[in-house]
């Protein structure tokens, strides 16, 4: 008969699709703000040429990651899926069989490549970074064993079960945050005990506590990012019992009633195209924030070369001489203090792309069934949850993020008044960033899978231009980095908003969804502005920020029930939504 597909009974162990976005959404957003508190207390602790070690470490293994797995574990999934859903068991045994060589032999080619990149990347002298060395060593071993877990990690997901995924991450994420914090620290004690008592460094003679710390900094930014490395270690060996233990719960019954697999060749043919677009674009977005890095720290080097006085009567003092003299420079120092902002913009983009899992299915189905009023209400809502989060949450991060960085920085004071000039670029750049991560998921849904990757390509090539043309004024200097990321986002977040409405002919309603969060965002701006500053007068940093945080929201709120940007549908996505409902009614706040 036409249409009709084998299908078994269904596995075990196979989730709802709500369970499973429950499950993948809250480990999400707990491993997130895991590596957001690990990222601010690490940078915190070893400084800024210490954060930026961290960051070059990142930038090398993200494009090895990307090519070590190019879109593998996705590919696993959609095929695993595929064949469950025709009752085809035996092959997805043997996908899973298949898997296992190819994510030995691409983790084992990733670790190689990024140990050899570690003794030559760093000491280029277009990074010249060579502290970075030890940082990029102590995190290549996270290549091969998240190559592991992808092993196991796409088949689960394939399965419908999501729980391994989730709890292995979360895992991961622990064990980062502990041990990385840990041994970063017991690093930096000992190292500076050592100069206390002998005035050494690891046996290395200092003549003065400042050199001292920045001999000890490139060991404690390995130490931290070790932590990373067991966490990975620490996913997988529960990835591997898991499977042990509870297995697949494809059953005998399943692979009886399956047809006969289809041969390895063919499976790995498919397994590989499949993957390939996702892969090249994923590998193009990573080796652009490598190149992006790079530029930023060559183009500060070539001032330092060309007019370091212009740039060093910028920033006066809080630019030591020690800094000026080191191996690793001025331009360590500046990509440093960048790093020191990237914790408060990693929060919101946490949250979208949440929104963005939660919102695929929905728009998937109306596109689908070609249902017009639905997807347009799908639309609306899922732009109207995003904006109502990132527009304000952008705003205040401009208004207090100063008054923040000196909270969680307070150790670091010259750093601090450094990226207290970038924070407020960054915060606007912010909201284009998160916005754009569902409306790209949107796009995806309704059957423009390519489009953006295409977009953040594109973007990630202005956001690289801008940078390479800004950084390299001293006046603008390392400032022009977050001018570039908003640059950059700006185009992505535009062209992605334009090509959803011309794929599916909607014309969202821009007024509920745009313009009403804006204008209460102003309003939630202008309070946080003028607090904070009345605020800090009175009170030490954290009260004047609790406060000003408080009053900030309440006038947000306000602002948005008195323009009436809050509807039924938005309230009914969040968690304990209808009491909300219900409790709004009776205060005649929702009609």
């Amino acid at each position: 008969m036409i249409g009709c597909v084998l299908v078994g009974k269904k596995i075990k162990s196979e989730q709802s699709f709500i369970k499973g976005t429950v499950i993948m959404t809250s480990s999400l957003l707990m491993v997130k703000f895991m590596g957001i508190l690990f990222r601010i207390f690490v940078t915190g602790m070893i400084g800024p040429t210490g954060a930026t070690y961290f960051t070059v470490a990142y930038e090398i293994y993200n494009p090895l990651f990307a090519l070590a797995t190019a879109g593998l574990p996705i590919a696993i999934s959609r095929m695993v899926s595929a064949s469950v859903a025709r009752g085809k068991y035996q092959d997805v045994k043997r996908i899973h069989k298949i898997s296992i060589p190819i994510f030995l032999f691409t983790g084992s080619v990733g670790f190689t490549l990024m140990v050899i990149g570690a003794f030559t990347i760093p000491k280029l002298p277009f990074i010249n970074v060579p502290g970075a060395v030890y940082s990029v060593l102590a995190l290549s071993p996270t290549i091969f064993f998240a190559c592991l877990m992808s092993i196991y990690r796409g088949y689960y997901q394939g399965l419908k079960n999501m729980t391994p995924t989730a709890t292995s991450e979360v895992i991961e994420a622990s064990f980062k945050f502990f041990l990385g914090y840990v041994s970063s620290y017991a690093i930096i004690m000992f190292g500076m005990n050592e100069y206390a008592t002998n005035g050494t460094v690891f046996g290395k003679a200092c003549e003065t506590k400042e050199i001292a710390e920045a001999t000890v900094m490139p060991f404690a930014s390995a130490g931290a990012i070790l932590g990373i490395s067991i966490g990975a270690a620490a996913g997988f060996i529960f990835l591997f019992l898991y499977n042990k233990i509870k297995g697949d719960h494809i059953t005998e019954e399943n692979l009886n009633s399956s047809p006969a697999p289809q041969s390895s060749k063919s499976i790995a043919k498919t397994l590989i195209f499949t993957a390939l677009p996702i892969g090249i674009g994923a590998i193009i977005m990573n080796v652009a924030g490598l190149i992006d890095t790079t530029l930023i720290l060559h183009r500060i080097q070539h001032i330092m070369e060309t007019r370091p006085e212009e740039l060093l009567s910028i920033y006066g003092d809080k630019i030591s001489k020690t800094v000026v003299e080191s191996k690793d420079g001025v331009h360590g120092f500046l990509m440093g203090c960048y790093s020191f902002t990237l914790p408060l913009m990693m929060l919101v983009p946490a949250i979208t792309q949440a929104f963005g899992i939660v919102a695929l299915p929905s728009v998937t189905r109306a596109w689908t069934l070609n249902d017009k009023n639905k997807l347009k209400k799908s639309i609306e809502t899922v732009i109207r949850m995003t904006m109502l989060v990132t527009i304000p949450v952008g705003v205040i991060i401009s208004a207090l993020g100063p008054v923040i960085l000196s909270v969680i920085y307070s150790r670091r004071p010259e750093a601090v008044s450094i990226a207290s000039g970038i924070i407020p670029i960054l915060g606007i750049a912010t909201i284009f960033m998160a916005t754009s991560t569902p409306i790209c998921s949107m796009l995806q849904a309704v059957g423009r899978i390519d489009l953006p990757v295409k977009l953040i390509t594109v973007g990630l090539i202005i956001k690289i231009t801008v940078n390479y043309l800004l950084v390299g004024i001293p006046k603008i200097n390392i400032q022009g980095a977050g001018i570039g990321t908003l640059v950059g986002y700006s185009f992505v977040l535009i062209v992605a908003m334009f090509m959803l409405c011309k794929e599916t002919r909607i014309i969202p309603d821009f007024k509920n969804t745009v313009l009403k969060p804006i204008i209460a965002s102003v309003f939630c701006g202008i309070a946080s502005y003028s607090s904070i500053g009345i605020m800090s007068h009175f009170f030490s940093n954290i009260i004047a920020l609790f406060i000003s945080g408080i009053l900030s929201l309440f006038i947000y709120i306000v602002s948005l029930f008195v323009l009436g940007a809050v509807k039924r549908a938005d309230l009914q996505m969040l968690p304990k939504g209808g009491a909300i409902i219900k409790f709004l009614e009776k205060m005649h706040l929702l009609n």
